[in-house]
């Protein structure tokens, strides 16, 4: 779902999209105080509850603007900076990290892992910007935990203009707490060095106690955040 809003004359628009997990998400694209509350007075009525949107947590006006229109924040996102000269991780014995061989393998660990997300804090407390799974996924941008012939973990790294982005990392529930997810960093890190590249961006939300540690103890900076605000 796609849809635009604009008001008369080069003011602003407004658009809504549907995020891979299902929940809407509202944006307004204009500099005006009046042209936003405008635009979003025209938007709103018509829009199904709950309604979301992320603004950068530093941006206190726009922020402003949304609370206004009714929006309250609900969770914050850290965005970190993660240098690839530090990484360094040692991989559990039965464990081997590296470039996924069988799609068969890489789809059902997905699936898997998506399953007991949902299952446990919702797909929807992932981070708001994670990339969607391809319909065909594109095996160059993964690596895997293998273990007994089964993949048990997976990264998956997204090309940006800037730097390389953590899209997804995540390890089977029955895997955990055995430093399966920090050997996964600790080699796409060193990958990402021998490539010449000096660093990777990641986006965790704050509540996620764990992956917050996994990607502080390998360095990690905090640079900004975002919050997610909503609309019930």
């Amino acid at each position: 779902m796609n849809h635009l809003h604009e008001r008369p004359g080069p003011t602003g628009r407004g658009e809504v999209s549907r995020r891979p997990d299902g929940r809407l998400f509202l944006s307004i694209d204009t500099w005006d105080d009046a042209d936003f509350a405008r635009l979003a007075a025209d938007m709103l009525p018509t829009l199904p509850r709950p309604l979301y949107t992320v603004v950068d947590e530093a941006d206190a006006e726009l922020r402003s603007r949304w609370e206004s229109a009714g929006f309250a924040t609900r969770r914050r996102e850290w965005e970190y900076v993660l240098p690839t000269a530090r990484a360094a991780g040692s991989v559990p014995a039965d464990v081997t990290i590296g470039p996924p061989s069988d799609e068969r393998l890489l789809r059902s660990a997905e699936d898997v892992i998506r399953a007991e997300v949902e299952a446990a804090v919702g797909w929807h407390e992932m981070p708001a910007e994670i990339l969607p799974r391809p319909e065909i996924p594109d095996v160059t941008k993964y690596v895997v935990a293998e273990s007994a012939g089964d993949y048990v973990g997976l990264l998956r790294l997204a090309a940006v203009t800037r730097q390389p982005r953590i899209g997804l990392l995540a390890v089977r529930t029955d895997r955990r707490r055995r430093g399966i997810g920090r050997a996964l960093l600790a080699h796409v890190l060193d990958v990402l060095h021998h490539r010449g590249i000096p660093a990777a961006s990641a986006e965790v939300n704050e509540a996620n106690s764990a992956a917050v540690a996994l990607v502080e103890g390998a360095g990690a900076r905090r640079v900004g955040s975002n919050l997610e605000l909503v609309l019930r």
